[in-house]
């Protein structure tokens, strides 16, 4: 036998021996490490990246989805407004020009509240959304069941304002007809809609979600008819709007689409 040639046999055979004995600790170490992660829960996970949130909601378990019509507005309706010249756009867009500047303090809520009522028709039903300062727009939109329809052009008020913030015109939409599925339908949780946006990357270390609230969206918005989704608004760091679809847990796009 060739002592040689059987040493050099023994020295690969071992070598490949040691490498499947490394191969085998390294897929057993990273197994362990990851079952460290899968049982890490979302809150201590947030908690390591100094992610923080506000208090979540936490009586909201069943939701509906909510149908509803545009509302096609009437001359009887523009009587109904004084102190402005109205005119109806494509029957479901109203437009109001003040014959004076009305003072908006859309700021103070029991003064913007008492403005919708005063010279918006069914303006008790509408809530501020957001202001656009190079725009000069007050964005409101239609409220139901003490939830804001988000984001959605057929239930929506843009009021212009000058520099002193008075009230100079304003369009609106409106949504009628609103009814409840009977069908009721469990929500994702407000925790698991946040680890949805910390799963997608829409979270960074050192974030604060500064607001979750429940309301609608409306996927398919069509002028005729659209179906309202239940849907999670989250509030990043003061500035950020994220929508989760409250039912199927998918974050929703500004133009109405699924992103995930």
């Amino acid at each position: 036998m060739d002592w040689s040639k059987t040493k050099t046999i023994f020295i690969i055979v071992f070598l490949i021996l040691d490498c499947f004995l490394i191969y085998q600790f390294m897929e057993k170490r990273n197994s362990s490490q990851l079952d460290v992660i899968l049982e890490t829960t979302i809150e201590e996970q947030l908690e390591a990246n100094g992610i923080t949130y506000v208090d979540l909601p936490k009586e909201v378990t069943k939701a509906v989805y909510v149908s509803g019509k545009s509302r096609s507005f009437t001359s009887a309706d523009t009587k109904k407004l004084s102190g402005q010249k109205v005119e109806i756009e494509g029957e479901t867009k109203l437009k109001g020009t003040f014959t004076h500047p009305v003072a908006f303090n859309f700021e103070d809520q029991y003064q913007l509240s008492e403005f919708l009522q005063r010279h918006i028709l069914n303006g008790e039903q509408y809530a501020f959304w957001s202001f656009d300062k190079k725009k000069g727009t007050v964005i409101c939109y239609q409220v139901y069941d003490g939830k804001m329809i988000y984001d959605n052009e057929n239930s929506k008020l843009v009021i212009h304002v000058n520099e002193q913030k008075e009230a100079l015109s304003y369009e609106q939409t409106m949504l009628v007809d609103l009814e409840k599925y009977e069908r009721k339908q469990d929500v994702v949780p407000a925790i698991k809609a946040i680890e949805t946006l910390y799963r997608r990357g829409h979270l960074q270390p050192g974030d604060h979600v500064t607001r979750i609230e429940l309301g609608y969206y409306g996927l398919v918005q069509f002028t005729a008819s659209q179906v309202l989704t239940p849907t999670w608004h989250i509030v990043v760091n003061r500035k950020k709007d994220y929508f989760v679809n409250a039912f199927e847990g998918q974050v929703i796009n500004d133009q109405g689409n699924v992103l995930e």
